[in-house]
């Protein structure tokens, strides 16, 4: 049995300018806190016998995390594409939109769409490259969609489509 994995797709290149600052304000708060561990890591080296020194091994994972962080980010963020614009049609959905659905038992629920590096499921951020998303893009006020979900299809009714600044 071999441990390859084929590589992932690559995820949409779109992020909202929002989304953009909040990863550049991540990788300058990622040198700052890389300084503090290395010294930590140069503390606990001169402790003596690396092998057994737990402060040592848990700051040099610390670091391997944080180097690892900061090489993605600066991958990703020249490749990222900063979408700021609202379309002709602003009754319907495209990237950056708030979209408020109407489920089988009436309840409402709210989601805007973003790009792949920004989601968070608290803020109610679904992603471009997700199901969801995909069945809304091009749709407009008061189309019915249905969505494929690990429980099942769902039945909603697109009730509003807003574009805030």
């Amino acid at each position: 049995m071999s441990r390859y994995r084929p590589p992932q797709p690559k995820a949409s290149p779109y992020i909202t300018r929002d989304g953009y600052v909040v990863l550049q304000q991540e990788e300058t708060t990622l040198w700052q806190r890389r300084k503090l561990v290395t010294k930590a890591v140069t503390a606990a080296a001169a402790e003596g016998d690396r092998s057994e020194n737990a402060e040592y091994i848990y700051r040099k994972k610390e670091l391997r995390e944080i180097d690892r962080r900061i090489r993605y980010l600066q991958k990703r963020l020249p490749d990222l594409k900063i979408v700021d614009t609202i379309p002709d049609n602003p009754r319907q959905v495209f990237f950056g939109a708030w979209i408020t659905l109407q489920d089988e038992q009436d309840e409402e629920h709210t989601y805007r769409i973003v790009g792949p590096d920004e989601f968070d499921s608290r803020k109610e951020y679904i992603s471009m490259d997700s199901p969801m998303a995909r069945t809304l893009i091009k749709k407009e006020i008061g189309d019915e969609v249905l969505v494929e979900t690990p429980k099942g299809v769902i039945h909603y009714r697109i009730m509003d489509v807003r574009y805030d600044k």
